[in-house]
């Protein structure tokens, strides 16, 4: 068995923290190319709590670049205003690093 992805790993995670989540990444064919929901989010998820949260998730290496793509994007703030939280969870040879943004 293999090495997990990023994305399994966060499921895995958030599972455990008694979230319910949905991948909402998809591979678009005609462009051929990955697209995250609102241009970061991968996983989409909810807790009994009454969290929201839009996950993006990757590796340690392009923490900081990712980071920048989620607050680049003109639908941070709206997400944020909306009550939704943003969580990047980054995984690497020490594990996770997280940031709520």
């Amino acid at each position: 068995m293999g090495k997990k992805s990023p994305t399994q790993l966060s499921l895995d995670y958030l599972n455990k923290l008694g979230y319910t989540c949905q991948i909402v990444e998809h591979w678009n064919s005609f462009a051929r190319v990955r697209q995250d929901c609102f241009g970061f989010g991968d996983i989409l998820a909810y807790h009994r709590n009454g969290t929201i949260a839009l996950i993006q998730t990757s590796t340690a290496s392009n923490f900081s670049a990712r980071k920048k793509k989620i607050l680049d994007s003109w639908h941070y703030l709206g997400w944020k205003a909306a009550g939704g939280i943003i969580l990047l969870l980054c995984w690497g040879p020490k594990g996770l690093r997280e940031e709520e943004l």
